[in-house]
């Protein structure tokens, strides 16, 4: 099973691949590359994400500002700013847009790593408040083929934001056996990614 995809919306084609060339390094899958806000809005459609990393400054403009709100108003993705600028009146704008987090450019990958892991945590912290406690008594009761003790420990770690590799190193397991149950579990809950996953049993949760 892939890891947690990552979109990045970035309009220099050099600084996009760098990010690319760092979220591989991290066990990350980058799910698309966007130059435009056209082709961010397509691939917003036609991939399947977990968070976007995305440039403020498309085209010159601060068209990443206005892209932003369409992604939490339609698709609540936590999604993490790049920009070169920290200004008051960038930053003014951007927090209103409610980001996961904010990344000043030149960047290493320390900072990559720790801006969506911190973005990733938060964004499940604050979607779970609001549902109902995740057991796994209350999952299988809707499930024609119920969960494992080990796939239900692989969901809510999957929920808190983890890698694959995080998973595995938590449960001192090798990650080809993180990727057999995982295979497992998605094929019970009738999805094929993370966040997919992660959403059937939300829905679950609430008919419990």
């Amino acid at each position: 099973m892939s890891p947690i995809r990552i979109l990045i919306v970035e309009d220099d084609p050099l600084i996009a691949a760098e990010i690319a060339d760092c979220l591989l390094q991290l066990n990350y899958t980058v799910s698309g590359k966007a130059y435009t806000v056209a082709s961010a809005m397509r691939l917003l459609t036609e991939q399947c994400s977990d968070a976007v990393l995305l440039d403020i400054n498309l085209a010159g403009g601060q068209e990443g500002i206005q892209l932003a709100e369409h992604i939490r108003q339609h698709y609540q993705l936590p999604f993490v700013f790049l920009s070169s600028y920290a200004d008051r009146a960038t930053l003014e704008a951007a927090k209103h847009t409610e980001p996961a987090g904010y990344i000043v450019k030149p960047f290493t990958e320390r900072d990559l790593l720790a801006g969506l892991e911190i973005a990733l945590f938060n964004h499940t912290r604050k979607r779970d408040r609001a549902q109902p406690e995740l057991t796994i008594e209350r999952l299988n009761a809707h499930l024609l083929s119920p969960l494992t003790e080990r796939e239900f420990e692989l969901l809510q770690l999957m929920r808190d934001g983890s890698t694959n590799q995080q998973i595995a190193n938590s449960l001192f397991v090798s990650l080809n056996t993180v990727k057999t149950h995982l295979k497992n579990l998605f094929l019970k809950l009738g999805v094929s990614t993370r966040t997919a996953a992660v959403e059937k049993a939300r829905q679950l949760m609430q008919k419990a």
